[in-house]
This record gives C-alpha cells, structure tokens and sequence, in this order.
C-alpha cells in the first residue's frame, strides 16, 4: 500500500514540492501509477475523465481557470476534483487559484506546488509510481554477476550455491545478494534483482560462518543490483536422470510472468562447477548476439546427412541406368 505522505516523504526534494493545502488527507491511498491532466475536463466534459488518478495543472490549466468567472471555476474544479482523487500537484510553481485550493481543504485532497515544468513533472511522476506499482517478490537462491549477466544460482539446501557463488567472486564477479533475493520487474519487461539491506555484501558459508565480500575482496567484487538473466538450477547427479548432451531445445522459467533462459546443471565431484557456470554465461551471451552453438551444429549434421543420401541415391542410380540401356541393346 503506497499513501500520498509516503511519496511526499520520499520524493519532496526530487520534485522541489510544497504542500499548500489538504493536509488531512496525506493519508490517502495511491491506487494508480498513471497521473492525468485535467484539460478539456475543466470545459465540463467530464466522460472518460480519470478520477482516481493524481492530477497534474500545468500553465494552460492555471491561466484557464483564472480566465474562468468564479462560480464557474468552482464548478468546474468541484466536477473533478472526488473523493477518490488522491492529489493534485501544480508545477512551475504557479500560486493557485483560491478556489482549488478551498476545494483540496474541503476535501482533504493534497495540494502540491513543484518547481518542476509540467512534462517534466508528468513524466517523472510516472516513471516513479510505474517503479513502486511494480510486482515485486522474494526467492531463494544466490544472484551474482558474471561477464556483464545476472545469473541466479538456485538449488536445494547445501548443494553448493554460496561456494559456486564465492568461487565465481574470487574469479573477478560480482555478488548482488545470497540466500534472498528481491526480484521486480522494471519497465514491464524484464526483471531486476536485489537483496535485503540488512543481508547486502553478506554470505553463509557452511563451517566458516557470515563473511563480508566487501571487506574481503573489495567494493568491486559486489554490486547493489543486477538485470536477472538467467537461472541455474544445481542439482546433484542422478544417474537415472537423463541430462541434455546438445542443447538443442532451450528452457525458460517463468518468473512474475517474464520468461527467463533456464538451465539445470548437475553436480557431482570431479566437475568444476564454477568454471561450467562460467560456460553457461558466455555462452548465453553468445546466443545474444545471435550465435546458437547447438543449432549450427544441427545444421551441420542435417547438411552432411542430406549430402550422403544424395551421393548413394546417384551411386545406385547408374548402375541401374547401364543395366536397362544394355537389356534394350
């Protein structure tokens, strides 16, 4: 849940804010990421108008009203100013007029001024809102940043994910977050990881205990946040199970409804984990630029089949060919 107070709280000194009128209601609930610009609703048209969104006056609307007669503008601003409207901002630092003001009071609708042009306060509002209006949730599993991707090591208990994420940092990459990791999706597209503060540049080893990558290995060894990529499942090898020796067929997983590249790798001794997880990363990089190991060599392989059947087909095809003219001589 995301009040008003919490954004003023937070935001005040980004967008220069001041709160004029409507104290009361600071408490008020943001049900909405997107903000609206009154405009024509301020003509009376008020079908379609956005009444539970925060709304934006700019110079056009301010220099609108005070052109309006009183018992106009109040009026007007009466038709859309509810209930369940949970803001109003002006920016540019233009004063309001009186009566927008009496109406935010009356009903205890916060009333801001910025110091921020209108578009430039629109569109930061959005993009502000549209960051805490994100699905956000919580995993398992350790984040660390390998040759520029976010991998997200996950497994069960004690299979080795911390140790394969340490023996990764020791190699030069960086962690983001081990044991829980904040996941949100960032522009309705992919997603973002992170970790709690209160565990940050922290890691569990069994038999050693909590040690802090930032004092061992230095600031560069970790980050705050990372792009999540890929996932890597670590499992221990079953013999009964049957593990993908081509590659061919690729796996997602989905994660807050964004599909992400998933791998499972099976551990064992004798297999350098940190090193096949090293692989997973360029060659996931590699796939990126558009560049699919496993389908060129299928390619290949179709290719040279395709080449032998033709060369026996022509193989049996003349001798066949002298026997019929020899029987017609």
């Amino acid at each position: 849940m995301f009040v008003v107070e919490d954004f003023f709280n937070k935001y005040k000194d980004n967008f220069g804010l001041e709160l004029v009128a409507g104290k009361k209601g600071l408490k008020r609930i943001m049900k909405h990421p997107e903000v609206h610009r009154p405009g024509l609703s301020l003509s009376g048209y008020l079908k379609n108008h956005a009444f539970k969104r925060i709304l934006i006056f700019g110079k056009v609307e301010i220099f609108y009203l005070r052109d309006l007669a009183e018992t106009t503008r109040v009026e007007r601003l009466k038709g859309i100013l509810t209930a369940e409207t949970p803001a109003v901002f002006v920016a540019r630092r233009h004063t309001p007029p009186k009566e927008l003001v009496d109406a935010c009071e009356e009903f205890s609708i916060p009333l801001f001024r910025s110091s921020m042009t209108t578009m430039n306060l629109i569109t930061k509002i959005t993009y502000l809102l549209n960051e805490e209006f994100a699905p956000v949730m919580t995993c398992h599993g350790t984040l660390v940043e390998a040759f520029g991707v976010g991998v997200l090591i996950q497994g069960d208990s004690s299979v080795g994910k911390s140790e394969a994420a340490l023996g990764l940092i020791e190699r030069g990459h960086r962690l983001i977050s081990d044991d829980v990791v904040k996941v949100k999706v960032k522009e309705g597209y992919y997603l973002e990881g992170s970790g709690p503060e209160l565990t940050r540049h922290l890691m569990e080893i069994r038999g050693i205990g909590i040690i802090n990558v930032a004092h061992i290995y230095g600031a560069v060894c970790v980050r705050d946040s990372k792009s999540l990529d890929i996932v890597v499942k670590l499992e221990e090898w079953d013999d009964r199970h049957f593990y993908d020796r081509i590659g061919l067929d690729e796996k997602y997983c989905d994660i807050l409804e964004v599909k992400v590249p998933y791998h499972v790798l099976p551990v064992k001794p004798g297999r350098d984990v940190i090193l096949l997880l090293e692989t997973i990363v360029l060659n996931h990089r590699l796939k990126e630029m558009g560049y699919n190991s496993a389908k060129e060599f299928n390619v290949k392989l179709l290719e040279t089949i395709s080449r032998k059947q033709n060369s026996r087909k022509q193989k049996n095809w003349k001798p066949i060919r002298e026997n019929h003219l020899q029987s017609k001589n």
